[in-house]
């Protein structure tokens, strides 16, 4: 058994190299930013003005967006491997456009490119690592995207802001092309070999995955599977209860996650510790922020299958409502020039590190897991892609408007909306979301369909 979850961790950990190019393309813009406005630094003929810098962030939702949809389409027709393929593809060429760049234009459109490449990668490895994984370590696996993705943010965090323009997006050239090797040593998953009518090549990848006992109950679970077409998808997306509340939940959570801010404060982490006036350098501050995401995404897993998803998600969203607010106190305190602010200008930092460690603890993990486990198998990619597409829908209006929210609301009102969507969140997590915990994907089904 020790043998076959090493090589269940082994393909995880291939995948995953691939989670590390969102986290890279999401970070990719807090030191590069700076870069960009700097006339020493920036390839650029003229710095970028402060609204082309929040639209250089944002525009990533553009491929985003579409990514999913590019995924859902070829998923359940070529498989859940060649959508890897494709997704490395497309970051490999998005980050060389980006590192050539010469004027605004081929920088929108590397970042459109970045963003499609790592719409599929996302979406897809939900899919996959939900198939591959056995029940026990499914959560585990699941919840990793956190540590990858973190620690290819903090990959860029670290290193961008001390060198070239160019070499950031050569790194990223480097990650990709690390990723599609990869990508050769694993499987296709047993769950799209069985939707393809392959029983003989499912039964030999899950006695590769040591997962042996689950040969039957996949093979039973296709009787109640219908033939995956496009329409059938989208149909059974909405008239399968099981599928309709996890569309309920799932969506709600991603709306909640995108609205807390967590993706305009990775855009511009430098930039808002140089507009709270942070008593720590800003670069050295973000570097910081990082560390604190990938530690807290290397502890989640550990608590995902002992203390559960839900309470989790509670513990997190909490504190995450907490620290928001403190932070937007401290904006406050600024705004109207209190006498303390100069006592307490270490808040900012200890504020998001505390912020970044419960987001990455739950907040922004357990949403996901839910949807590698909830979806029933026939539309787990069509779901994935309805939720990501209209999450990141919303993290495209939260991250294009921050700077613009900053300016007309102040960063207190700002920050004081995001820790409101949290607590909101809290509310929601303790009303509607049920525990999964080591369930079987059926036993989630027949739970979900009561």
């Amino acid at each position: 058994m020790e043998l076959y979850l090493k090589r269940q961790l082994f393909i995880a950990a291939c995948v995953y190299t691939g989670q590390m190019l969102v986290g890279y393309g999401l970070g990719w813009t807090a030191p590069v930013i700076p870069k960009l406005q700097d006339p020493e630094q920036t390839p650029l003929p003229d710095v970028v003005t402060d609204g082309e810098a929040s639209f250089i962030g944002s525009v990533l939702y553009i491929g985003t967006i579409s990514g999913p949809y590019v995924t859902s389409f070829l998923s359940n027709k070529l498989g859940r491997k060649p959508c890897l393929y494709l997704g490395g593809g497309m970051t490999l060429l998005a980050f060389f456009v980006l590192a050539i760049s010469r004027n605004l234009a081929m920088i929108l459109t590397g970042r459109i490119l970045s963003g499609l490449g790592t719409g599929i990668i996302f979406v897809t490895h939900l899919v996959y690592i939900g198939e591959i994984a056995s029940t026990n370590i499914r959560g585990i696996l699941l919840t990793a995207t956190g540590i990858f993705g973190t620690f290819g943010t903090l990959v860029i965090y670290a290193i961008g802001p001390y060198v070239p323009y160019s070499v950031t997006g050569y790194i990223g050239c480097a990650i990709s092309a690390l990723y599609i090797v990869g990508v050769v040593f694993v499987p296709e998953t047993p769950v799209f070999q069985i939707l393809k009518g392959q029983e003989d090549q499912a039964k030999e990848t899950l006695l590769s995955l040591g997962r042996e006992d689950d040969i039957q109950n996949i093979i039973a679970a296709k009787q109640s599977i219908p033939k995956p077409t496009t329409k059938s998808e989208w149909f059974d997306l909405f008239t399968v209860r099981s599928n309709r509340k996890t569309i309920f939940i799932t969506l709600t959570l991603g709306i909640l996650q995108q609205m807390s801010g967590v993706i305009a404060v990775t855009f511009f982490a430098t930039t808002i510790f140089e507009l709270a006036g942070s008593s720590i350098e800003p670069n050295i501050a973000t570097i910081i922020i990082g560390v604190t995401q990938i530690c807290a995404s290397c502890i989640t897993p550990f608590f995902v299958e002992r203390s559960g998803r839900k309470t989790l998600l509670m513990v997190s969203t909490a504190s995450c409502c907490l620290s928001l607010a403190v932070l937007g106190m401290y904006f406050y305190l600024s705004e109207i020039d209190h006498s303390s602010v100069s006592k307490i200008q270490w808040l900012p930092l200890v504020s998001l590190v505390i912020f970044f460690l419960s987001y990455d603890l739950g907040f922004g993990i357990i949403p996901g897991t839910f949807i590698g486990e909830m979806f029933t198998s026939n539309v787990r990619s069509t779901g994935s892609t309805a939720v990501v597409t209209i999450g990141w829908l919303v993290g495209f209006g939260v991250s294009t408007a921050f700077g613009y929210m900053v300016s007309a609301l102040g960063g207190h009102v700002t920050f004081w909306i995001y820790s409101g969507s949290c607590g909101l969140a809290l509310l929601f997590s303790v009303i509607f979301v049920p525990e999964t915990k080591g369930k079987t994907l059926l036993e989630i089904q027949e739970m979900l369909s009561k």
